[in-house]
């Protein structure tokens, strides 16, 4: 498998950052030879190895000389502006460029046409940003012709462009790479993956992750209140995950509370014996209350579907099983005869939004530094992973694939027991 990292060029600068030598067996600086193992156990197989992140004791740009612009795209995640401040502290205050930009919403800034023009982040600007949910720079879904992104980085003048987003807006970088390889510009394309989601390969933990797991259980214990306090009561709690179910997943684990989790790697049935509903009425029946999360792209096999239709950044719209679910159990148990006390909680957008918490806010300041460190080094079309320890990933790598919750994998059977559900509804 290809892991080798894009360079610039040979690096003849010495970093400014006051590290020890990486000749020193406890020295702070990254020798480029060095390799993270992404399998801890040792197998037959040849093993994958990763470059390890960090500082280089010599770079590729001269920090006076350097001009970077850092941009947001994508769904909102916590932690977006914590990204923002770090990347710009590290650049500025550690390396010494003194001009950082920040692309405005998404990549349309890169594009004239549509785009307003970037703004000069200062240390008064980012002072306190990391305070507050969403993105100073704002963002928006989509990809510009990677010709015209390119063009408003040489009218722009920037050297490093960081990329903060999902696999969407990692493509985009990625095609912004290749447009700059092939004029022989010599600019950096660095990723910082942000998914709410968990989903892009070769990263344990995005930013912004435990905050919405945090949110969530939050969300869960109150809805469980609200089923447990009333006959027969239901809490069903739609939450994010478009095509991996990770947060639902987790937040399930979390709270100790949800007795049915749904997500969108297990298709499920409905109706019969061995459907949800049944279930449901058993649990009913049986116990008096019930809580059901579900992943907002869990059980897109039930609904009705014309021709499919994507979001600007390419990704499958999916119908909303949230209500779908809310209207069927509503029909059901008024078919059975059985009077039930129905909440439905749809938190997705206030959990997106919300600042980051401080694991986060570290995770954050860590993905930050670390793609200033592979840029400032001449480092290109790759992203930030962190599996055992932060690493270079090259794009096309990561986004070869989606991360998924696998039906066999140890974290779906921690789910079944937490719950108590039937493995699947088929």
């Amino acid at each position: 498998m290809h892991t080798a990292i894009s360079r610039l060029g040979d690096c003849g600068i010495k970093s400014p950052l006051r590290l020890k030598s990486s000749s020193d067996l406890v020295g702070n600086f990254v020798p480029d030879s060095t390799r993270i193992r992404f399998n801890m156990e040792v197998h037959s197989t040849p093993e994958l190895l990763f470059e390890k992140a960090g500082p280089r004791e010599m770079i590729f740009f001269e920090p006076a000389r350097t001009r970077a612009a850092i941009v947001t795209c994508g769904g909102l995640c916590p932690g977006l502006n914590n990204v923002i401040r770090s990347a710009f502290h590290e650049l500025f205050h550690n390396y010494g460029v003194k001009e950082v930009l920040g692309v405005r919403y998404g990549y349309q800034g890169l594009n004239s046409v549509v785009g307003r023009p970037p703004m000069k982040l200062t240390p008064e600007i980012v002072k306190d940003i990391h305070m507050e949910g969403g993105t100073i720079l704002g963002s928006s879904r989509g990809n510009q012709p990677p010709s015209v992104m390119v063009d408003g980085l040489e009218k722009y003048q920037i050297n490093i462009l960081l990329c903060v987003g999902g696999d969407g807006t990692q493509r985009g970088a990625h095609a912004i790479a290749e447009e700059v390889r092939k004029r022989g510009l010599p600019i950096a394309i660095v990723g910082i993956p942000k998914t709410i989601d968990n989903d892009i390969l070769y990263v344990r933990s995005t930013f912004g992750f435990v905050t919405a797991v945090d949110r969530a259980r939050e969300v869960l214990f109150c809805a469980h209140s609200e089923a447990h306090s009333f006959p027969n009561g239901i809490g069903l709690v739609r939450l994010m995950g478009r095509d991996s179910g990770f947060i639902t997943a987790m937040a399930t684990l979390a709270s100790q509370e949800v007795n049915f989790t749904l997500l969108p790697e297990l298709p499920f049935k409905l109706d019969g014996e061995h459907g949800f509903l049944k279930a449901l009425k058993d649990r009913i029946l049986n116990r008096g209350h019930a809580l059901i999360a579900v992943a907002e792209g869990a059980g897109q096999n039930l609904l009705a579907r014309g021709a499919e239709e994507k979001d600007a950044s390419g990704n499958l719209l999916h119908k909303d099983i949230g209500l779908f679910l809310k209207d069927r159990i509503a029909a059901f148990f008024k078919e059975q005869g059985i009077p039930i006390n129905l909440k439905y909680i749809d938190p997705s957008y206030l959990i997106r939004s919300v600042p980051a918490n401080s694991e986060d806010s570290l995770l954050c300041d860590q993905y930050a530094r670390n793609a200033v460190h592979a840029a400032m080094a001449g480092k290109t079309d790759m992203i930030i992973g962190l599996w055992h320890a932060f690493m270079h990933v090259p794009i096309a790598l990561a986004t070869s694939a989606r991360q998924r919750v696998l039906p066999e994998s140890l974290l779906w059977y921690n789910v079944i027991s937490a719950t108590g559900q039937s493995a699947r509804f088929e």
